[in-house]
């Protein structure tokens, strides 16, 4: 009977370790590169490597079960997630602590008064758009998951110390809160802002511009015009591997209401317009929230403002290093603008960024001429 039992066992194992191994070859198929791809460096097993550890028929199986095991039984998703409730997601960027944070927090403010006075040399002035975190607007959906202490009321904070220091920044979380009546103004799945959130921070923008000196040139007529809803899959149910064994666990995809502003101008102006002199009066400096075209940002601040703008923000970069590029950059300094808007999400506040590529004496020269005012630290706000 035990000799029957090993048997049967070593045959089970044979089994399943055998069509395991037929399963896998199919990662072989549909691999393919460029005829002068070498061979004696390395680069055809890299490659072969990279496509099969990608197409692992087992890997996908694993990835699926564990994550199965920590939504199922733990609600949770992988590093970069918090799972509410009625299938809502935030970044797990809102809730977590920072190391270093209030010093982070101090020495981020310093460098954005630093920008403001940098700008100021230039005759530019700096226009401040706070974003409020998804959660602080859509706390309802949040469940059991709390910021930390440095976090929870960070938006006030921020926002009183930068008026203080006489930036201009209008109070976007009153007017994000206020067209919540409208429609949704952040993704349910994503990190960022709705179009209808885009467009109703855009138009408080527009009311702050429209108190500072007039903007120069002629005002330009835009519109902007709904292209209808399409089923969207927002960037942080990248945390939930449960695709595509477990699919109908994940939460159901956004309608992204597409948006498009273009200039009513266009072609009106004549032939000898391309060769006009041509100054951009608005710069638009940012993350995500303003760099991708999904949320149409930039159109909705084109129409609020009535001017055309250059974009200078940046996916994945965060909104201080996008900054200092465009203070870098030979366009600030041959043709600058009137105005920069700096679209600035409040959870990177206390975060780290890497600045390493800019000069350390520069960066901390910007923040020793912003550091006279370190009241952010406190908890007081406005």
């Amino acid at each position: 009977m035990n000799r029957t039992h090993d048997l049967l066992y070593v045959g089970a194992f044979t089994g399943l370790l055998g069509g395991l191994c037929l399963w896998s070859l199919a990662g072989m198929t549909g691999f393919a590169v460029a005829k002068d791809t070498p061979v004696l460096n390395g680069k055809l097993a890299q490659a072969f490597e990279s496509h099969y550890d990608e197409a692992f028929p087992v890997k996908q199986l694993g990835t699926n079960l564990w994550a199965l095991v920590d939504f199922a039984l733990f609600e949770e998703g992988r590093q970069g997630v918090v799972i509410g409730e009625d299938g809502w997601l935030y970044s797990d960027e809102e809730f977590d602590p920072v190391a270093d944070g209030t010093r982070h927090l101090r020495d981020n403010l310093a460098l954005i008064k630093g920008v403001r006075d940098e700008l100021a040399r230039r005759d530019v002035q700096l226009v401040l758009a706070i974003v409020p975190a998804k959660s602080r607007l859509y706390p309802e959906h949040v469940g059991e998951a709390e910021p930390t202490a440095l976090r929870q009321d960070l938006y006030q904070r921020f926002h009183g110390a930068v008026r203080r220091a006489g930036i201009t920044a209008p109070d976007l979380l009153s007017t994000l809160e206020a067209a919540k009546d409208q429609g949704q103004v952040f993704l349910r799945t994503d990190t960022h802002w709705t179009p209808l959130g885009a467009e109703a921070a855009a138009g408080r923008l527009g009311q702050a511009v429209g108190s500072l000196p007039p903007l120069d040139g002629e005002h330009r007529a835009y519109v902007t015009e709904v292209q209808g809803q399409e089923p969207y899959k927002g960037d942080l149910t990248r945390f939930l591997p449960l695709d595509p064994l477990f699919a109908s666990l994940m939460p159901a995809p956004d309608q992204l209401q597409k948006r498009s502003t273009r200039s009513l101008d266009e072609g009106e102006a004549g032939a000898d317009a391309l060769f006009a002199e041509h100054r951009v009066p608005v710069a638009l400096v940012g993350t995500s929230y303003s760099a991708n075209e999904r949320w149409n940002f930039a159109g909705a601040l084109r129409q609020a403002l009535q001017r055309d703008l250059v974009n200078h923000a940046e996916d994945g970069h965060g909104p201080i290093l996008p900054m200092l590029k465009y203070l870098k950059s030979e366009e600030l300094k041959s043709a600058p603008p009137q105005l920069v808007i700096w679209e600035f999400p409040e959870r990177y506040l206390p975060m780290h960024s890497d600045l390493s590529e800019f000069d350390p004496e520069w960066v901390a020269g910007l923040r020793k001429a912003g550091a006279g005012d370190e009241r952010l630290a406190s908890r007081t706000g406005d």
